[in-house]
This record gives structure tokens, C-alpha cells and sequence, in this order.
């Protein structure tokens, strides 16, 4: 039978030469995802420039790994969207198993030497080895936690880059969008839970999927790592006196209702029960054990109470409300909330959540000042559909001291373009919107600097310490506090395997001088794994800050 070389479907460019058309081919099966699985020619060649792997779309039959099979299908150039890298597939119609144990194939490792490189470099290098077996050799890092859905991120043995103190890697100014490799593990049960710093003991090996914007290892168990040494640790900032502490938490999502499915967007996406899956217990825990029981908690990401569910309602009093229970039953104190409500459906975020910022305070050691509730940016183009900075004006009860907090969420960079996009790979289309959410915040922080009010600007800039968005923020009068953190510890989030600092906390120069003025990042959910297949181990996807700010 006359067989289509792999080779010659894949072709050497993005797109597939033989797209549309119906072929056989042979090859070895190398790995398998929950949509199919993956071949590789018997016969290639490591040093030319076209791939040697495909992968066949197949729900429901997985020919055994190893196994020499010869498959017919239609050729396909799948893109879910014109700025992903497009994969070539086969849409499957037959496959025959020829022999139960095929030819050995190789891996290709994925070194150091050659991942770390040029960013176009390594698009070309990586796209010639899609669908093809790939390995990252013993002694690699996990340089990210694991999560719930079975991925880790490596640093392969001998890199030469930036390291935080517990062994991850720290997002590099100069280049700031690197690819390291990871891989997914599909059976939970060979998924081993892995915090920053653990070593690979075993080689892991698989074909190299194309998935959500970014390239990664298919791989099969089970995985032998060393364990790290890392733990979560608690503030060592307690308010005392004239010194209180502002914890910032982003809430990822948070809300007190199980969703029913008929009344959200997606059912698939927009249902879950951070109830049931511990969230509430575990923010509360945070807010009492790790933070010392702030007197002021600035949140994020805060749903109204009938979460996802596409309705009229925006009151989230009701989430707030599981939220102080969860701290009372940590042994905290009966904290307060206090909020405004966008208008329905206005700020963005997930449909039907009404996504904003909120403030919890201790009413034992501070109190609102009356007059000073606002959102801003209400009229402004560069807020709209977009969460509202929330402004309150806390004083210390039973003295003079005052401090307005800032508590902001700025624009998303869920919409940049990833790494190996054909048009403007890394391309951040809302940059400049960040960048005009700041100026605009940054006149607030004038008129309190001609007041001689003092101010704390926190929560989640979506955005570096070495942005242009925090440089227009902070201008030639204001302070990062991050930028006074050691930089091996100067982290917060972790993305594939970056660590870097999203959340920060803005003061006046003025209160930088004569004030005394403490920040710390508490980094367990950027350190710590969560265990593949298991919900609501990890409350937030971001570690929590605090400062302690004098008045």
C-alpha cells in the first residue's frame, strides 16, 4: 500500500500542504490526549527542519503506546483562533494496529541549550518537533506548582537564568515572555502533587502538543520527583499602635452559590461550589493564620451572591457574608464589609458574576471616614466594561491617623498574544489601556498628595514592576513598595513558570520619608502545589501581599 510520509503532511511551514485531502500514512504511537492520540514516522531524520509527528483526532480508540499502526484520515489545519499557532491533524476514519510493538523511537531532549534561545528561534525549533516525542531529562526543577488539571512547568539541568530563593525563575525585564517546558499528566493517579523546587528524578517523555497558546508534553506516568523544602509561611508584620497592616487577596471569582447550570453562559466553564470546595475556609484561614488578622483587607475579584447565574441581581452581601463567618471560625476577629456595586453586567469578568473590589475591616481598629466611599473612573473611556478602582478613606479608632486605600484590578492581559502567535507574538493589546488606568488613578493620588492625605494604592495591576504601567502610576513622587522587596523574593504569581510580581502596594514619596512603611509577600499559592484532580487546595490563584503602614 502507497503511504503519505508524516513528513509530507506536516510540510516545513505553519499550514499543511496537503490540507483538506484524504491520506493513509504509518507510524509508531508515541502518547495520547483525552481527543486522540499522537505517531511518529518508524524513519526520520533529527536534522531536518519539518516535523515527524501528527496527531490523529480520535475519541474513542487508543491504539496501545509503542504499537506500529496505519491510519486514514483527513487532513486538517486546526486554529480556534487566528492568533494561535495553527496544529495539523488527521480527522481519523481507520486505524489498523499492524504490529502490537513498532519500531523504537527517540526522543528529542529539550535542553537548555536549545530552549533557552531566541524567541524566534525557538517558535521555528518547536513547531518542527509538533506531534513528535520530546524529553526533559533527569535533574530538571519544577519551576511551578502543580495544579488541578495535572501540569507542570521544568527548567531542564544546566540553565543560566534568574532564580528566586526557593528555586523558580524570576520573569527577566530584558525577556519578559520565555517558553519553558512543561507537560500534563492525563491519569491523576500517577500526578504527583509538586511544589517550586522539587527535582525530576526520571526522564519524562511524550509527543509535544500544541494547547492553549503554548507548547507542552503530553506525557505518561507515573513521574518520580525529590520533594522541596518549601512551606507556607506567615507575616511577620502585626499591627500594633499607630501601625496597621493591609492585606490584598485576590478572591478568584468568589462567590456563595453553586451555580445551576441552565442560568449561566457556560455551563461548562461558569459552574462550581467555592463552598464545598473549601475556598471560603481556606481565605478565612489566610486572613487569620498567615496574615495576623489584618485591620484592613483589600479583595479582589468579589461575585455577587448569586455568583455566575445570569440575573439582575449585583448585592454580594451574601459572599462577604460566608467570607467573615470562614474568618470567625478561623478565630479571627468580626470583621466588616463594605463595597459599591457595578451596574449589571458593566465591569467585565466572568458573565453574570459582577465582578468587583471590596474592602473587610477590623471596626476595633479602624473606621470608614464618612464622605470617602467612591469607584473611580466611572465616566472615564479607559474603565468602561472594565472593574473600578474602589477609594475609602480608613481612620484608626480612637486617634487622628488616617490612610486612604486605593484598591484597584486593572485590565487583563488575558487577551495578549502568546508566545508562538503568528502576528505579533506577545503583543499586549491592552497595555496602553493599563497604562491610561494608571494616569487616571495617578490624578486621584494628586489631589490627596495637595491634601496631605496619606494613601496606599494595592491589588492587581495585571502588570510588572518594570511596566510602563507601574512607571506612569508611581511618576517622580510615588513609591513601589515591591521594589523594596529582595529581588529572589520579589514574586506573587506564577505563569508557566514565571515568577512575577502582579500585586503591588504604591505610597508617596512623603510617607517613604517620614513614616515607617513595611511590605511583604507571603508566597505559598505561588510556591505550593495543589494535588492534579483536586478542587479548592489552593483559595487564590495569586500569593497574598501585606504592608504595614504607620499613620
Amino acid at each position: 500500500m502507497q503511504y503519505t510520509p508524516i513528513h509530507q503532511i506536516q510540510g516545513p511551514g505553519l499550514f499543511s500542504p496537503l490540507a483538506g485531502q484524504e491520506v493513509g500514512t504509518l507510524g509508531v504511537v508515541i502518547g495520547a490526549t483525552r481527543k486522540g492520540f499522537f505517531i511518529q514516522d518508524p524513519d526520520w531524520d533529527v536534522g531536518e527542519d519539518v516535523s515527524h509527528g501528527i496527531f490523529v483526532f480520535e475519541r474513542r480508540r487508543r491504539p496501545p503506546i509503542g504499537s506500529l499502526v496505519e491510519v486514514f484520515g483527513k487532513v486538517v489545519d486546526y486554529q480556534p483562533d487566528v492568533n494561535d499557532c495553527p496544529t495539523t491533524q488527521l480527522v481519523e476514519h481507520a486505524t489498523e494496529v499492524l504490529e502490537e510493538q513498532g519500531p523504537r523511537i527517540e526522543p528529542v531532549w529539550l535542553t537548555a541549550e536549545r530552549v533557552l534561545v531566541d524567541p524566534e528561534e525557538l517558535a521555528y525549533f518547536l513547531n518542527h518537533l509538533e506531534g513528535m516525542l520530546v524529553g526533559v531529562e533527569a535533574g530538571a526543577t519544577f519551576v511551578a506548582p502543580s495544579n488541578a488539571f495535572g501540569d507542570y512547568v521544568l527548567l531542564p539541568p544546566d540553565a543560566d537564568l534568574v532564580r528566586t530563593q526557593q528555586g523558580g525563575v524570576l520573569i527577566d525585564p530584558q525577556v519578559p515572555e520565555r517558553w519553558l517546558p512543561g507537560f500534563r499528566m492525563l491519569d491523576y493517579a500517577d500526578a504527583p502533587k509538586v511544589h517550586v523546587g522539587a527535582e525530576l528524578l526520571e526522564p519524562v517523555l511524550g509527543p509535544l502538543n500544541f494547547r492553549v497558546a503554548s507548547y507542552q508534553i503530553a506525557a505518561s506516568g507515573p513521574v518520580r520527583v525529590r520533594p522541596s523544602s518549601v512551606e507556607a509561611r506567615p507575616t511577620t508584620l502585626h499591627g500594633q499602635g499607630s501601625r496597621i497592616t493591609v492585606l490584598t487577596l485576590n478572591g478568584f471569582n468568589l462567590d456563595a452559590q453553586r451555580e445551576d447550570p441552565a442560568k449561566v453562559n457556560d455551563p461548562r466553564r461558569d459552574v462550581d461550589d467555592d463552598q464545598a470546595d473549601g475556598r471560603f475556609w481556606g481565605l478565612g484561614r489566610a486572613i487569620v493564620k498567615d496574615a495576623a488578622c489584618p485591620a484592613i483587607v483589600a479583595l479582589q475579584e468579589i461575585q455577587d451572591e448569586d455568583g455566575a447565574e445570569l440575573s439582575d441581581s449585583v448585592d454580594a452581601a451574601r459572599t462577604y457574608e460566608h467570607l467573615i463567618r470562614a474568618v470567625e471560625r478561623a478565630g479571627g476577629p468580626s470583621y466588616e464589609w463594605v463595597d459599591i456595586p457595578p451596574d449589571e453586567g458593566a465591569d467585565g469578568g466572568q458573565p453574570g458574576g459582577n465582578i468587583r473590589n471590596g474592602f473587610l475591616y477590623d471596626p476595633d481598629r479602624v473606621s470608614m471616614v464618612d464622605g470617602t466611599l467612591r469607584r473611580l473612573g466611572v465616566e472615564s473611556p479607559a474603565f468602561e466594561g472594565s472593574r473600578k478602582p474602589l477609594a475609602l478613606r480608613f481612620r484608626l479608632v480612637g486617634q487622628s491617623g488616617e490612610l486612604e486605600v486605593i484598591n484597584v484590578h486593572l485590565a487583563s492581559k488575558r487577551h495578549q498574544n502568546g508566545l508562538f502567535a503568528p502576528l505579533d507574538p506577545g503583543f499586549d493589546p491592552r497595555l496602553e489601556l493599563r497604562v491610561q488606568q494608571a494616569l487616571l488613578i495617578g490624578e486621584h493620588l494628586a489631589e490627596l498628595r495637595e491634601q496631605e492625605v496619606d494613601y496606599y494604592v494595592t491589588g492587581d495591576f495585571n502588570d510588572f514592576e518594570f511596566s510602563e504601567t507601574l512607571r506612569a502610576l508611581t511618576g517622580d513622587h510615588s513609591t513601589n513598595l515591591v521594589e523594596h522587596v529582595p529581588e529572589p523574593l520579589r514574586f506573587d504569581y506564577n505563569h508557566r513558570g514565571l515568577s512575577q510580581a502582579l500585586m503591588h502596594g504604591v505610597v508617596a514619596h512623603r510617607q517613604m520619608r517620614d513614616r515607617s512603611i513595611e511590605y511583604e509577600i507571603l508566597h505559598a499559592n505561588a510556591l505550593l502545589g495543589a494535588q492534579p484532580g483536586r478542587k479548592g487546595e489552593k483559595p487564590s490563584d495569586h500569593a497574598y501581599v501585606i504592608a504595614r503602614i504607620e499613620l
